[in-house]
């Protein structure tokens, strides 16, 4: 089977990202990156994708990147690197620059480039079995895939140094009361419930759910008046989409929207 499964429910909108390596935990090889790559820019080519929901087969989520190509040959290790990086790299920022709004559902291990990962979607349901390490220090590597861009902006730069320099495991309530997920919950709900939320968020302004990411991507960067500007030019933009329309007529006349998501 492949590494990485992509399914597009063309009815409702949602997309499923799924890692599909449990005898290693998913860990992230070439192989499963380039994949990875692949199926993102399918996703990004298609109009249909309203919620993307990335989980993973078997006992974990992402446990990191897969070491054994390493200590098979050391002297290759920053060749590899470049070929990891090489796919992931584009395959996590066509993540974030998809209107569609990304959900991960974890569970069991999130760690190193796992977490990176998750830090980078929009939002994060959790198992309460899962854990979540950096991990990179203790095989003597700094972190990669972008964890040290959001993790810093989700939980703080302190919070993001206990993490690494101490090699600290975070429980899923942890997790929760520093604002690294959004929603724990038994396990055996995480399947249903990450159902759920895609449903919800599918089956709204998905152009207008891309404006919101960008502004909220975009606002450590700006100043007020950057801020205030961009989000002008967001709402008028979003003025022209005819889910606009629908949401204005049905408030109107005091019904529910249904968006097309276009």
């Amino acid at each position: 089977m492949p590494p990485v499964h992509l399914d597009i429910d063309s009815t409702s909108g949602i997309a499923r990202l799924h890692f599909q390596r449990p005898e290693v935990l998913n860990a992230i090889d070439v192989t499963t990156a380039r994949a990875l790559r692949d199926q993102v820019q399918v996703l990004a080519g298609d109009a249909r994708v309203r919620c993307v929901l990335l989980s993973g087969e078997g006992r974990a989520f992402v446990a990191g990147g897969d070491l054994a190509p390493f200590a098979q040959d050391f002297d290759r290790a920053p060749a590899i690197i470049d070929d990891l990086l090489d796919a992931l790299h584009p395959a996590i920022d066509g993540l974030r620059a998809l209107d569609a709004p990304v959900i991960a559902a974890v569970h069991g291990a999130v760690a190193g480039a796992g977490l990176s990962l998750m830090a980078g979607c929009d939002l994060v349901l959790a198992a309460e079995d899962t854990r979540f390490v950096m991990a990179f220090d203790r095989v003597g590597l700094s972190p990669d895939c972008g964890g040290t861009y959001h993790l810093p902006r989700q939980i703080g730069p302190r919070r993001t140094a206990e993490l690494y320099l101490l090699g600290s495991t975070l429980t899923a309530e942890q997790a929760l009361a520093m604002g690294l997920v959004n929603r724990v919950l038994p396990g055996a709900e995480l399947a249903t419930a990450s159902q759920q939320w895609a449903a919800q968020i599918a089956a709204g302004p998905t152009r207008a759910y891309g404006h919101f990411k960008r502004l909220v991507q975009q606002t450590y960067g700006n100043t007020l008046m950057q801020q205030l500007e961009a989000e002008r030019t967001a709402v008028k933009a979003a003025t022209q989409t005819q889910d606009f329309r629908t949401g204005v007529q049905a408030f109107m006349a005091k019904q529910p929207a249904r968006f097309s998501g276009q």
